[in-house]
């Protein structure tokens, strides 16, 4: 079966039931981001069930790399569709989603009260003071895999460095102008290779849209529907580049959170199960309670629901598209080059001598040791608590 095969046609015996189990269980299982999503989604529809041949999911995880938006839920999407049709992926991805959402609404409830005990203090406190760690270690990680598709010709990697280099020093600089920088990159890129024709391909003229889009200057829920919109539209390069793209937005902009709660809202987003992007949904809570985080995650989600189940057969020329891969290359190593360019904002945010050792730690255990994430912000978290019953000072 290929993407433009009838669905669910050579699988009928997989029910929305089975589907909604398995991937709910993968929704609340998958710590540790992309790399174990992935992981967890192979193992279930190609070497447990047999449902998607290796070639397909391979051509699944290709496909929604070349999308904006968080790739391994898009995966997630994109089985459940090959499964079922719409259905499938309305059901898979929602159990993929909704578990972490639920545990990382519930943890934005304790850490944002305003008389939190004081070991929730000392977590995030912590937590926060490893994220801009944690940031430079993505960028690093996604670097390979952004340079290789830029290609071997000279012209080519000094336009990456180029992008990327814009992408670092916009993510520090701009706020939320960012995007704008980000979809520049992708255009050039894509206007460079594409071959001189009298019109626009078809992936041209599906994706200048997405960078017209107006920035608008409003307020309360439109905002934060906006803000989450930018979330869902533009994470070329992984969903870590959320964090540059909301830092300015939430903290300065409107004014939702902290500098430091904005810390505590990525290392929420990395140590509960489900996407990176669901730190959207924190963002939102800060915003308007359990409302604004619902409403969040709903609107910062919704475009992958969208490429999935109206795009879905369109991929293979996606993939094939001059256009679209070229749009991509500029946009992702941009998207690189302001996660590692938000690590400055974030680092800046640390209010306390001590946290800058924590910091130090980190780094030296996720860029000189290459360990895991989750335990290195649990690490920091219990350093924060140790310090809070210490007597030292924690952020306000």
């Amino acid at each position: 079966m290929t993407a433009g095969d009838p669905v669910g046609s050579h699988h009928p015996g997989v029910g929305l039931g089975t589907i909604a189990r398995e991937w709910g269980r993968i929704g609340c299982i998958g710590f540790g981001g992309p790399p174990a999503h992935i992981a967890l989604l192979r193992g279930l529809c190609v070497e447990r069930e047999g449902w998607l041949s290796p070639d397909e999911f391979e051509d699944g995880i290709a496909a929604t790399n070349l999308l904006p938006g968080p790739a391994s839920t898009q995966l997630a999407i994109l089985c459940a569709w090959r499964l079922r049709g719409p259905a499938g992926a309305l059901v898979g991805g929602l159990c993929f989603i909704v578990p972490g959402l639920v545990v990382i609404l519930g943890l934005s409830v304790l850490f944002f009260a305003p008389h939190a005990p004081l070991w929730i203090r000392g977590v995030s406190a912590g937590a926060g003071a490893a994220v801009p760690a944690v940031a430079l270690q993505a960028s690093i990680g996604l670097m390979p895999g952004s340079w290789r598709r830029a290609g071997a010709a000279v012209p080519a990697r000094a336009r990456w460095v180029a992008y990327f280099t814009l992408g670092a020093v916009s993510a520090a600089t701009l706020g939320p102008w960012l995007v704008l920088v980000l979809v520049a990159c992708g255009v050039l890129e894509a206007t460079v290779r594409a071959p001189r024709r009298p019109r626009a391909s078809p992936g041209r003229t599906a994706m200048l849209p997405i960078g017209t889009v107006p920035v608008l200057a409003m307020g309360g829920l439109a905002a934060l529907a906006w803000v989450a919109l930018k979330v869902g539209l533009f994470s070329y390069g992984g969903g870590f580049v959320i964090i540059p793209m909301m830092q300015h937005d939430a903290v300065h902009t409107y004014h939702w959170m902290t500098a430091g709660q904005f810390l505590d809202a990525v290392a929420l987003g990395q140590i509960t199960p489900g996407p990176v992007v669901q730190t959207v949904a924190v963002v939102g809570y800060a915003a308007s309670g359990i409302a604004g985080g619902l409403l969040a995650a709903f609107v910062a989600f919704a475009p992958s629901f969208a490429f999935i189940m109206v795009g879905g057969p369109r991929f293979d020329r996606l993939r094939t598209n001059t256009w679209a891969q070229g749009f991509l290359t500029g946009a992702g190593a941009a998207s690189i080059g302001a996660i590692a360019g938000s690590t400055i904002p974030l680092g800046l945010a640390l209010a306390h001598w001590w946290q800058a050792g924590v910091l130090a730690a980190a780094a030296v255990w996720l860029l000189v040791l290459r360990r895991g994430v989750v335990a290195a912000l649990v690490g920091a978290a219990l350093v924060g608590v140790v310090v809070a019953y210490a007597g030292l000072p924690l952020p306000a």
